[in-house]
């Protein structure tokens, strides 16, 4: 049954959020309650569709009855995720609405921005790491994994990957023969539930995963590979380049690469060390 409900805090009020097919999706009735603090949420939303006859014609597109706990027990409410939720909000002629509608027409502009000139997302993306507290050099091999990575679901995209799956499927096939593991058997070894894993690797970790994947990616092109079977013996045999050298440093160092530590957790830890002339 799901029903693994959360309370969020908007504003200082309480607003109920569940996970659903690993995402959070928030109760409609008290987004819009906080938003409006009208008396009838309902009767608020009846209207509110009634005024905004396309947001009216996609209801069934942004809205989902989903089990939620409430004071009355696990009752089925209507929810939407994030961007259903937006839509909802852009909606609300509520003056507490504004700060929100703001913040999306920032975040639209800024992405057209980004659509112009690409530099500008990876400038606001290491500006966003920096601020997590992630090191100038560990942001720079982050920056260019996520250029390789782009350029092998291009190349699998082209070459006849077209379902989720087959992405998952792919990029699962280049972890094992990397790493030993799935992507979701390491996350569970990082305690990890919904986070981004490569966020959490260290330096060794994501070169073995650029590696892996950028060999891979070169196999398809010197092979011009086609089909998903094809694109997964290749996702294997650029993920064991990557495994063997793993296996190799591995060797000459006594200490395995995989490691339940993730970047920040593990800087933190060696800021705490005594210095050597410090011992």
């Amino acid at each position: 049954m799901q029903a693994d409900t959360k309370i969020a805090i908007f504003k200082g009020r309480k607003v109920r959020r569940t996970l659903y097919q690993n995402e959070w999706w928030f109760v409609i009735n008290d987004v819009v309650e906080v938003l409006t603090d009208t008396p009838n949420v309902k009767d608020y939303i009846r209207k509110m569709r009634i005024r905004d006859k396309e947001l009216a014609k996609g209801w069934g597109q942004f809205v989902t009855p989903l089990l939620v706990e409430t004071e009355g027990g696990v009752q089925k409410l209507n929810c939407a995720n994030t961007e259903g939720m937006f839509r909802i909000i852009q909606s609300i002629p509520s003056p507490k609405a504004e700060p929100l509608k703001r913040w999306l027409a920032k975040v639209g502009y800024e992405r057209v921005q980004e659509i112009e000139n690409p530099e500008l997302a990876t400038k606001r993306t290491r500006v966003l790491y920096k601020l997590k507290g992630y090191s100038d050099d560990w942001i720079e091999k982050r920056i260019r994994g996520i250029a390789i990575r782009d350029e092998l679901t291009d190349e699998w995209q082209k070459r006849g990957a077209q379902e989720d799956k087959d992405y998952e499927i792919l990029t699962a096939e280049i972890s094992k023969a990397t790493f030993g593991i799935t992507p979701s058997e390491y996350m569970d070894i990082k305690g990890l539930k919904r986070e981004n894993l490569r966020d959490h690797m260290d330096d060794f970790e994501l070169i073995f995963t650029m590696l892996g994947e950028r060999a891979t990616t070169e196999i398809h092109r010197n092979e011009d590979s086609e089909g998903v079977n094809k694109l997964k013996a290749d996702s294997h045999a650029g993920g064991k380049i990557a495994g063997d050298a793993r296996k190799a440093l591995e060797k000459r160092l006594k200490r395995p690469i995989v490691s339940s530590h993730n970047y920040l957790e593990k800087k933190e830890f060696q800021k705490r060390l005594p210095r050597r002339h410090e011992m």
